[in-house]
């Protein structure tokens, strides 16, 4: 009897102790998950706001730059020669985002002073045309990292910063409506960006969307049937065609 109270007092005492060490962590507040800054926002979400300096001095971003498409195009290091390359294309193709009405920003992981140095080294290259380029938009210091983890351009678990190769389109609301990422051996793209904005700015002023492969002046695609004109059957012909019952296109006019 005397060893069946014993063990009960033991058993007891053990699931107190227990629940007591239980009580105490859950009561504890939770830490917070470190790799929540590392998550990248998605399309459809508010594009993570910031304030850095750049080669073109302080930039609130998106803020600075109103009602207008935005192109965030991310580095791990200045001085890269795939990045470099990104970069003097960019400038040269310059004209061909303001046509569009896009604002380049690019973010690279180095202090103020060596972007300041490696775009003055851009701009003394002399390109395949024999022409120098003149970089005109920001390069923004993220020295401390802080842009790239916003934008979940980092792996939680690594200490290097190979992985800012991120792309992301902005539209005027300042919500982010494509994003890429890219290895750091192999170049981006512009004719791809391009094309994007293209079809981004396409699609939300016509309400209409782009098949595989469009270029501007290609047929779109549309997300309903459409209402036929009966009195001219013809025009509505050659403006239209379907395919399928569930593939209606129309010929693209730009306005």
């Amino acid at each position: 009897m005397k060893k069946t109270l014993l063990l009960l007092a033991v058993v007891f005492f053990s699931s107190s102790q227990v629940w007591s060490q239980s009580s105490t962590l859950s009561t504890k507040p939770e830490k917070a998950n470190s790799t929540n800054d590392f998550r990248i926002p998605l399309i459809g979400e508010s594009a993570p706001t910031f304030t850095a300096e750049s080669t073109n001095g302080t930039i609130n971003f998106p803020s600075d730059y109103g009602r207008k498409w935005k192109l965030l195009f991310s580095h791990p290091q200045d001085f890269t020669p795939v990045c470099s390359t990104e970069i003097m294309e960019l400038a040269k193709l310059q004209d061909e985002f303001d046509k569009l009405g896009v604002k380049l920003v690019v973010v690279s992981a180095d202090p103020i002073d060596v972007h300041m140095q490696w775009k003055k080294a851009m701009e003394n290259l002399t390109l395949t045309d024999n022409k120098k380029i003149k970089i005109k938009f920001p390069i923004v210091d993220d020295e401390n990292i802080a842009i790239s983890k916003e934008y979940g351009m980092l792996n939680a678990k690594s200490k290097s910063t190979k992985s800012v190769r991120g792309v992301f389109i902005i539209d005027p609301d300042n919500i982010i409506q494509a994003l890429y990422f890219y290895p750091m051996n192999v170049g981006r793209s512009s004719d791809e960006l391009l094309r994007v904005l293209s079809a981004l700015q396409t699609t939300a002023k016509d309400n209409v969307m782009t098949p595989v492969n469009w270029k501007v002046g290609n047929d779109v695609l549309l997300h309903n049937p459409p209402k036929i004109d009966d009195n001219n059957p013809t025009a509505s012909k050659d403006e239209y065609h379907n395919p399928a019952w569930f593939l209606w296109y129309k010929k693209y006019n730009e306005k």
